[in-house]
């Protein structure tokens, strides 16, 4: 039976080992100069090549012509170990040998000599798998082995490994191997085995197997077993269920210009066409992480090619750096797990972005009734005010007196200016209704009826609870006794840049004077 990919084409000398120079540079000097330690812990995501590197410093050690470190694969010995003969190479799945008892059948088997080596190589992969007493029994027997044995203990959880153990290893950390990289494995791979692929194709395959070069060389394999040995770009995105750069890069105009219908047409053919959301929300979120990184200057970090960067560019023209990093957090949060509708977490994730952005900007008719106000008596609301927070709030409601509409302000900028009173006014309403208020929201507008109420990005859990049914009518019945009309409440999200920036602590004279006796401030918070 033909072996699989990532089996046939596995390292055999350490030069050989893709994207980890630092490790294998470090056991090949180690392999020169004789210095092998008794015991190595190799940390890293799957795929990355702790086993692999293991195999090879079992076969280095035992070589018999090992004159430049590397196992010369030529041997009897090093034959043995490439065609899985060696008895002197024990491998140990830890996840399915996890006792204590496993663990002293080990220790009993380590005093006998190697069968035809020069030394015997425990490979213990997934050690973190190991129960504590498992641990605790390998200890003595890691610290000080027979001098015949080495120890390879390989893991991907290495923060679950007691730290005894790992002080008694040599510990290499195996990062995720970088694209450019595994792309050249892999056509290293198609050439020997006679594939024709294009290079984009191989490029997006590195990037979907996410730094495992194993995850890669079997969705490599996948892929030539149903297409052939003639693979290009779009049949390799169909075998991934990735739908194209165009669908996307339309969705990223729609987003950039806040275009919800079209944005919402965009998601819904992608649905009707009966791709995967889950793939498409990450082909988005992707392609947003290279806008923000493009925005931000890190272009080599993006992982594309100069026209495709310069294309990005100008995508991201008309967009700020902030807009960029909220998108990505909004489209982030979709979740689909519990959502009754395929398309909702993307249509929410669209809307919220869009209506946050646009409510952040003031309109301008507002701008216009805010300039015709004297800066004078803006300033002087805003000084009264202050004085006022400063005095302790009573512990019983507080009754609040009607306030008459001036014939210079209209409805919103009324309540606007007395928000601070109003919030006061709601303390012993319902529940914590003035909690949840004060320094969460501002009045935004009045529709009809309705008071819009926005609600900053980090006030969340405020605004879930505002929006139930028990806040919305205590704060309707609450403006009505205050400002004469009853109101229905609306919630929307707005940008944080719109909450206004605390005076510092220091300013208030009851702080200063605590702090000239040794007071500390550990935090603030602003409350309007």
């Amino acid at each position: 039976m033909p072996e699989v990919f990532y089996r046939k084409w596995r390292p055999r000398t350490l030069s050989e080992v893709v994207g980890q120079e630092p490790v294998t540079r470090t056991l090949l000097n180690a392999l020169i100069t004789g210095r092998v330690a008794h015991a190595y812990l190799f940390f890293g995501p799957r795929g990355t090549g702790k086993t692999s590197t293991g195999r090879i410093l079992a076969k280095a050690v035992n070589c018999l012509q090992n004159a430049s470190g590397e196992p010369c694969n030529e041997c009897a010995m090093c034959q043995s170990f490439n065609e899985g003969r060696a008895i002197d190479l024990i491998e140990i799945d830890a996840a399915s040998n996890t006792g204590v008892d496993d663990i002293r059948d080990l220790k009993e088997k380590v005093n006998f000599a190697p069968n035809a080596s020069k030394y015997k190589v425990y490979i213990i992969d997934e050690v973190h798998m190991l129960s504590t007493s498992a641990f605790n029994a390998l200890l003595k027997t890691l610290e000080e082995p027979p001098a015949h044995v080495i120890f390879v203990l390989a893991t991907t959880e290495v923060h679950k490994v007691p730290a005894t153990i790992t002080s008694r290893c040599q510990r290499f950390d195996l990062r995720r191997i970088p694209q450019a990289a595994m792309v050249g494995r892999l056509q290293y791979i198609c050439d020997e085995e006679g594939i024709n692929i294009d290079p984009e194709a191989l490029a997006l395959i590195a990037k979907s197997a996410t730094g495992s070069l194993r995850d890669a060389e079997n969705l490599l394999e996948q892929i030539v077993v149903y297409h052939g040995a003639n693979v290009d770009l779009q049949q390799v995105r169909s075998e991934l269920g990735l739908t194209g750069d165009a669908r996307i890069k339309e969705l990223l105009k729609s987003i950039i210009s806040k275009d919800i219908q079209s944005g919402l047409t965009i998601i819904n053919s992608v649905a009707n066409d009966g791709l995967d959301l889950r793939h498409f929300n990450r082909e988005l979120i992707d392609a947003l992480r290279a806008m923000l990184l493009v925005k931000a200057g890190a272009d080599d970090a993006t992982g594309l090619t100069p026209d495709e960067i310069k294309e990005m560019k100008a995508i991201a023209a008309d967009i700020s750096l902030e807009e960029v990093s909220q998108s990505v957090k909004l489209f982030s949060q979709a979740d689909f797990r519990y959502s009754p509708q395929s398309t909702l977490p993307l249509e929410l994730a669209l809307v919220d972005y869009s209506v946050a952005q646009s409510e952040s900007k003031p309109e301008p008719r507002a701008e216009v009734k805010a300039s015709s106000q004297p800066r004078k008596e803006t300033v002087k609301a805003v000084v009264q005010d202050e004085p006022q927070e400063e005095v302790a709030e009573p512990s019983v409601p507080v009754v609040p007196q009607r306030i008459p509409i001036s014939e210079t302000s209209s409805e919103i900028e009324h309540i606007q200016q007395h928000w601070g009173d109003f919030v006061k006014a709601c303390k012993g309403a319902v529940g914590q209704l003035d909690a949840l208020l004060r320094g969460s929201c501002k009045p935004v507008s009045i529709e009809g009826n309705t008071l819009v109420l926005g609600f900053y990005a980090k006030s969340k859990f405020q605004k879930n609870k505002v929006e139930d049914s028990k806040y919305s009518q205590a704060i309707s019945g609450k403006l009505e006794e205050m400002f004469g009309t009853s109101y229905d409440v609306h919630c929307i999200t707005i940008g944080e840049e719109n909450r206004p920036v605390p005076p510092p602590a220091k300013e208030n004279p009851l702080v200063r004077e605590a702090l000239a006796h040794g007071a500390e401030i550990i935090g603030e918070e602003y409350v309007r």
